[in-house]
């Protein structure tokens, strides 16, 4: 028995049949009732308690489905495997309605963690600290928005001139914001590689970077990355719970962050997309 499997067995209280290595960090496990788990290990204990409060966080909304945690310590954590079948035109529908219902879940406050969770968190390597505020607009420029192109422009993935036109959109933000809305309660890392469609029929969200937001943010994250049968997923999320006029306008500004957050980890093309939506934010 390996040391993931012996991890296993301390978290679980069972005993452990099969182990397939998946990558340096992930393990498929099937447990002695031949239930199959993951096993994901992270050097970093605050991103493993983030992603394990995230998730029961959640959960907790009864809405979406995520992974059920088993158990986790500074450096493990074990959940559900996800058997991943193919896109629907009615998972994406139910999808759409789920997400509804997350978000309407709500959270006390704009950057918010999840119960037990830390300030100092992650959106996927990335740290994500979870300042909390009142007003979205300026948390959205101090908090999400403003760290990122500072280490960016630091990195020299964003040059010192272009800076300008993001702190201006930031400047900006109070009117362009739309409609004032309460905290919602956000996956946070909604990319495409996180939305599993599962064998049963159903979505399935995984890596949460949990925290309270706009309920925008995390739909313009599934357009900036291609979530598949996307439009049926914003018909679903409509019919429950209706967007503020001009929503579509305003994807641009959501995507900010996300792209600010990819420009630092993985360079200069994802820092020209967050200039472009900038400036045509600007140009609205």
């Amino acid at each position: 028995m390996t040391g993931r499997a012996d991890v296993v067995v301390r978290l679980t209280g069972r005993a452990v049949r099969r182990e397939r290595r998946l990558s340096a960090s992930l393990t498929e496990v099937t447990l002695d009732d031949e239930r199959v788990v993951i096993v994901k290990r992270s050097d970093d204990p605050g991103a493993t308690r983030a992603e394990a409060a995230g998730l029961r966080w959640l959960a907790g909304a009864r809405s979406v489905r995520v992974p059920a945690v088993h158990g986790h310590d500074d450096t493990w954590l074990v959940v559900d495997r996800v058997a991943e079948g193919r896109p629907s035109s009615e998972a994406a529908v139910a999808f759409g309605r789920d997400l509804a219902a997350l978000h309407s879940a709500g959270a006390p406050a704009f950057g918010a963690p999840p119960p037990d969770g830390p300030v100092d968190a992650y959106i996927g390597l990335a740290p994500m600290r979870n300042e909390s505020g009142t007003d979205w607009p300026r948390w959205y420029a101090e908090h999400r928005v403003l760290p990122y192109l500072r280490r960016a422009v630091d990195q020299g993935t964003v040059r010192s001139g272009e800076a300008a036109v993001v702190e201006r959109l930031c400047e900006r933000l109070p009117g362009l914001a739309g409609p004032a809305e309460p905290p919602a309660r956000l996956h946070g890392d909604r990319w495409s590689g996180n939305v599993l469609w599962a064998a049963d029929g159903h979505v399935t969200l995984i890596d949460p970077a949990a925290h309270g937001g706009h309920r925008e943010t995390d739909l313009a994250m599934l357009r900036l990355f291609g979530c598949p049968r996307l439009e049926r997923v914003l018909d679903g999320y409509q019919e429950q719970a209706p967007l503020a006029d001009g929503w579509a306008d305003r994807v641009g500004v959501h995507q900010l962050f996300p792209l600010l957050v990819h420009a630092v980890l993985f360079g200069r093309s994802y820092a020209e997309q967050a200039l472009a939506v900038a400036r045509t934010a600007l140009a609205r």
